[in-house]
């Protein structure tokens, strides 16, 4: 039997797409004197952590502990900014919102900054909820916070990938760190008859991958997780999104917002760039055919069309089990609406640094990180639910959802009855982000907190104006989007 102080010496990295790098060269720089493996199966379509080009601010952290600065993992990867979402017809007959990264508002007096903009809001007084943003300001600008940006420095910036070049930059980081990458295909795995822990991944040109733990980045699939169970926790009754097409458009000038539009059985999303246009278009198959779906995104200019790919939105309610930990795709499979799908990778691997086991893998170790990751992914669905759940649209598909999952009816229904949010344990989006997709989506509260009332409304409306303000005042100094990016590239010779 192996020790379960014994420290773990040897991890085998399972798929070659962004995940998998970001594993390996994560594990192999942050645990120091830890060998890696990586087998570097390309990943396969419907791998969505690894194919969606958009990513959350969190990546912009991830790059930083790796030792990777904006140089290297987002200009010379050939990435861009972006600074968050503009929906539009989530609520028919309400105007556009934004949701961008970082703070909406200011508190002051006795209650938090929404309740005073709600007050306004029942009193017919309030300006847009986003207008209080630094980052929706900034965006809706095409603007760009570089220091010192003053109160818009509060914005935070996510990225959107080339996927390719992106991967391409992983992949050579690795080897200068020196993982070892094994080429091939998984033929089978092979289980230890004693404990059921895998022993080895037999690749399809005979030789084997041996480690003490295996990371399961294969996509969907899960060929190495899914040889020691099939647990999975299924969303497709909530989340009715099956099918997916992505696209590219010519080259456009960049604001660093998507645009994400509701449609009669499904969402579509558009993100200009100075290289290149992002489409996608994410439906149910039951009320919308592939060939509609790529009209959809053909109308709107888009080019270089992908097949359509099928998924099922759930996930692995146990995603360490044994010596094998699964992430991406083999862990959670949701629709990429919010964008979530690297970020919840990255948060795997980040959750695998900080609680590396013993050898042995000891279940109480095991147990923590799956109850970690579990409370996080079941927020992310949380939010991703509540685009729908208060959506204000007619049709079949967005009709007649079932019962919601505890956690977000109880979320629903605290904030309707007095605008207040319960916490949550491991939420990946802020208060500010739920309060963003609730109040833009016209899911207004019964009752205004009575704590508001010791704050006068004419101090309540000064405050918020005066916000407004400074933050127009300093969204005019931050230079364009565009010209800050062509800048920094040309400053790269590229």
């Amino acid at each position: 039997m192996t020790s379960i102080d014994a420290p773990i010496a040897r991890i085998a990295v399972i798929g070659g797409g962004i995940v998998g790098w970001s594993a390996a060269v994560a594990l192999r720089r942050r645990v120091p004197g830890l060998a890696v493996t990586i087998v570097a199966t390309p990943p396969p379509p419907d791998a969505l952590a690894d194919r969606i080009a958009q990513t959350l601010p969190s990546t912009i952290g991830f790059h930083d502990d790796l030792g990777l600065g904006e140089d290297d993992a987002v200009l010379r990867a050939g990435g861009v900014w972006r600074l968050g979402t503009e929906f539009e017809d989530w609520a028919p007959g309400r105007p556009p919102y934004v949701h961008a990264y970082g703070p909406c508002g200011q508190p002051f007096g006795t209650a938090s900054f929404h309740h005073h903009w709600l007050r306004a809001a029942r009193d017919g007084t309030a300006a847009p909820f986003e207008a209080h943003a630094p980052a929706a300001m900034l965006a809706r600008a095409g603007r760009m916070p570089i220091p010192p940006a003053g109160i818009v420095a509060e914005a935070q910036a996510a990225v959107m990938l080339d996927v390719p070049r992106y991967r391409a930059m992983l992949e050579a980081f690795a080897r200068h760190l020196g993982v070892e990458v094994r080429d091939g295909d998984v033929a089978t795995v092979r289980l230890r008859g004693e404990d059921g822990f895998v022993d080895a991944v037999l690749l399809a040109d005979g030789s084997a991958v041996t480690a003490d733990v295996f990371v399961d980045a294969a996509g969907p699939g899960a060929v190495v997780r899914g040889a020691i169970d099939d647990m999975w926790e299924d969303w497709q009754r909530w989340l009715r999104c099956d099918r997916l097409v992505t696209a590219e458009g010519a080259a456009e000038r960049s604001t660093g917002l998507d645009r994400v539009q509701a449609m009669p059985a499904g969402w579509r999303w558009r993100t200009p760039t100075p290289d290149r246009t992002s489409h996608g278009c994410c439906y149910a198959s039951a009320f919308m055919s592939d060939a509609d779906a790529q009209q959809v995104l053909a109308t709107a200019g888009a080019t270089a069309m992908t097949p359509a790919v099928a998924f099922r939105q759930g996930t692995r309610p146990e995603p360490w089990a044994r010596n094998c930990v699964a992430i991406g795709d083999a862990a959670t499979v949701i629709e990429p609406l919010e964008f979530t799908n690297l970020h919840l990778a990255h948060s795997a691997i980040d959750r695998i640094v900080a609680m590396l086991p013993g050898r042995a893998c000891h279940p109480l170790e095991i147990a923590d990180y799956n109850r970690q990751a579990q409370a996080e992914v079941v927020r992310v669905r949380d939010f991703v639910l509540c685009h729908y759940a208060t959506a204000q649209r007619t049709e079949p598909f967005w009709r007649d959802l079932p019962a919601l999952p505890d956690s977000l009816a109880r979320t629903l229904a605290a904030f309707r009855e007095r605008g207040r949010l319960p916490f949550f344990e491991e939420e990946t989006f802020s208060r500010d982000d739920w309060l963003t997709v609730l109040i833009g989506q016209g899911a207004m509260p019964r009752r205004i907190d009575p704590l508001i009332e010791t704050t006068d409304v004419a101090d309540s409306e000064r405050a918020m104006a005066a916000y407004r303000a400074a933050i127009g005042q300093a969204v005019s100094r931050c230079p364009d989007l565009d010209a800050y990016l062509h800048s920094q590239r040309k400053r790269l010779g590229r």
